[in-house]
């Protein structure tokens, strides 16, 4: 974009006033960026309920954040594994009786670049399956909650969207046919902000009071790639990542913006501006036309309603 609305700067976490009062609820938050979006969010007060899959990373992820802010700082695990729905449906039942409100749900758990075709329990390719379906299905259950609390819905997405096939194949969703790591992955990711764009839409014309953003974290050093990408990938990371990425906490500012920043604008994919939108002041980033075609989006909807056994009440 020509011109940043936060200014020269961007947007950074300076922008934030207190969050006493404020729940945020984050998937994939025991490292990386989730991790680091919790340490910004409980320095300026929040309440934060980190819904990951493994207890023993959670609680190390608990005390590290406690030992950093104090031991007073309110953050909670609830274990939950986007690859399989029962799963899902039973880590929102558990914030639902412990959660009053959800000021935002920041969708940001994900695994990329997975090496060979691997299958959920539920027959869905897992990167689908963990990152659109495993999100579609946990923001429909914490959808009223989050109503109730005039909330938002954060999707964090990936400049991958537009990198792959630019389509969802809905005729061989599971890419049986012809699997390759990168265009499973982007078509996850474009599927995340399909969905997010979708969701947008509905919730306008139903007239409902919640907000629903869209980001992305650019290149960022983290460990997505560490147990599911190719060994050559992996390499190849490690080493690109020393001179092009920025840092997790950095790649977690676009998230907390859109779960914090008011006035946001729908339709709209926030990131890093500069080098092709991988690193840089955090703003408003160009955004491919695909991810906002209505009816690819549609179909997908239904589909991810069909997946999911899930149907949502907007």
């Amino acid at each position: 974009m020509s011109t940043n609305p936060f200014g020269h700067e961007g947007w950074t976490p300076k922008r934030i006033g207190s969050l006493a009062g404020k729940t945020y609820v984050i998937t994939g938050a025991n490292s990386g960026a989730g991790f680091a979006a919790s340490g910004i969010l409980l320095a300026k007060g929040a309440r934060v309920v980190m819904m990951n899959r493994n207890p023993d990373k959670s609680a190390a992820a608990i005390a590290a954040l406690k030992q950093r802010f104090g031991n007073n700082v309110d953050v909670s695990f609830v274990q939950l594994d986007l690859a399989v729905q029962d799963s899902v449906r039973k880590a929102a039942a558990q914030v639902l009786e412990t959660v009053p409100r959800i000021d935002a749900l920041i969708c940001n758990g994900a695994i990329a670049q997975v090496a060979k075709q691997e299958i959920t329990p539920d027959g869905v390719e897992s990167q689908l399956g963990v990152n659109h379906l495993g999100h579609f299905l946990l923001s429909g259950l914490l959808f009223e909650r989050i109503e109730e609390s005039a909330g938002r819905i954060v999707v964090v997405g990936s400049n991958a969207y537009k990198m792959g096939l630019k389509k969802i194949q809905f005729d061989d969703l599971n890419f049986d046919s012809n699997y390759t790591a990168w265009n499973a992955y982007a078509q996850s990711k474009l599927a995340q902000m399909m969905f997010a764009y979708e969701l947008q839409r509905r919730i306008h014309a139903g007239g409902k009071q919640v907000g629903v953003f869209v980001c992305h974290p650019g290149a960022s050093r983290t460990n997505l790639l560490m147990d599911t990408a190719s060994t050559f990938n992996k390499i190849l990371w490690s080493l690109l990542s020393r001179f092009i990425a920025q840092s997790a906490e950095k790649g977690a500012w676009p998230e907390v913006m859109c779960a914090t920043e008011s006035d946001l604008e729908t339709e709209t994919l926030y990131g890093p501006t500069k080098r092709v939108d991988t690193v840089g002041p955090v703003g408003e980033c160009a955004l491919d036309p695909v991810a906002l075609n209505t009816e690819m989006a549609s179909t997908l909807w239904k589909t991810s309603e069909q997946k999911t056994g899930f149907v949502w009440r907007l």
